[in-house]
């Protein structure tokens, strides 16, 4: 089934706030092997100018996709039928440990690509002050049934 045209340029209410831990980061360092001190040492981040440990670059996918961009059925998405399709980050700062986020997406594009569905979604990552941390672009693609 298609997905609904009518989403494209929807934006969605933010998440819930996401408090960035110190634990979290590590732990995902550890997912991706990563081992730069810089996500794990507090002194070692802030010898680089930082106020608290940061994390990896890709960290942000933990938050980014979740939320009712794609839970919303009348998107019509079969989240079991996807697979990710691309993934960048433009990043104002890095996040540090200590930062509650919150993510605001919107759906930027739906099309056909051969037999699949593809979605592009952007979505801001922003403290619950309102500060820009970085902007995670996402391509999403539904295989069919």
């Amino acid at each position: 089934m298609a997905l609904n045209r009518d989403f494209i340029g929807r934006t969605f209410p933010p998440s819930e706030p996401y408090e960035v831990s110190r634990v979290k980061i590590r732990e995902f360092a550890n997912a991706i092997g990563d081992s730069n001190p810089v996500y794990r040492d507090p002194e070692a981040a802030k010898a680089e100018g930082h106020p608290d440990v940061i994390a990896p670059p890709t960290f942000p996918i933990v938050i980014s996709l979740g939320g009712s961009a794609l839970a919303d059925p009348e998107l019509g998405l079969n989240y079991a039928m996807v697979v990710h399709g691309q993934q960048s980050f433009a990043y104002t700062r890095p996040v540090h440990a200590g930062d509650v986020l919150v993510c605001e997406a919107t759906i930027t594009d739906i099309r056909s690509a051969g037999r699949n569905e593809r979605m592009d979604v952007t979505t801001e990552i922003k403290t619950v002050e309102g500060e820009l941390v970085c902007t995670a672009h996402n391509t999403l693609v539904e295989r069919p049934a």
